[in-house]
């Protein structure tokens, strides 16, 4: 029952085709509603693939963070939404007329990224701001990015983000994979951060 609980074993909450239809619509929602062009002039970087990819896989991580919190039934949904975005990359590559020997050697080196991005993506969501800059700083700017301003910016969507998904019914998630991301830059984004004060009657209950 433990195992059970922990989402490694037992029944999925929804048919694996509801899913995997959901999984789609969740990484569709990375891609179509993530206004790249503004990361790209923010943060300057290049307009490239390899930094519309980077872009992505941010987006896709804080997905992925989301729905692990919905057992097995969450975890499979991740493991079909990293194929989606695999196979959209590929594509994609293909669209843009990359070699096939390069594209397939770009694929291998953006899988090895992905992977070691996400263990520094987890660190830096559980520990304070500065491992979570470093995280954004290795695997978002690849290293290269000399205006701490825009690290904060990142640090500060991606917190904001975070809490947005956790406060979205998970229910929902796995039914429909719709998910809206708040704007990079907002006025007075660190209010959204804030704990909400309670609220007390009149007998101060």
């Amino acid at each position: 029952r433990i195992i059970e609980a922990m989402g490694f074993t037992g029944p999925l909450k929804y048919s694996r085709w509801k899913i995997k239809v959901a999984a789609l619509r969740m990484y569709t929602c990375c891609v179509e509603k993530t206004d790249y062009e503004e990361f790209f002039n923010r943060c300057q970087m290049p307009d490239t693939l390899n930094s519309w990819f980077l872009v992505a896989q941010l987006h896709v991580w804080m997905c992925l963070l989301r729905m692990k919190q919905e057992g097995r039934s969450g975890k499979y949904m991740c493991r079909y939404i990293v194929h989606c975005m695999w196979e959209d990359v590929e594509q994609r590559g293909k669209v843009m007329g990359i070699n096939s020997v390069v594209l397939k050697e770009d694929l291998r080196t953006m899988v090895e990224n992905f992977y070691a991005a996400l263990f520094g993506y987890d660190e830096g969501i559980l520990s304070d701001d500065h491992v979570l800059a470093a995280a954004l700083w290795r695997n978002l700017f690849n290293k290269n990015c000399e205006d701490p301003r825009h690290l904060e910016l990142l640090v500060e969507y991606v917190r904001k983000q975070v809490q947005h998904l956790d406060a979205l019914s998970g229910e929902d998630l796995l039914l429909t994979g719709e998910v809206s991301w708040r704007p990079l830059v907002e006025s007075n984004a660190r209010s959204i951060l804030k704990p909400l004060s309670p609220v007390y009657n009149d007998e101060g209950l």
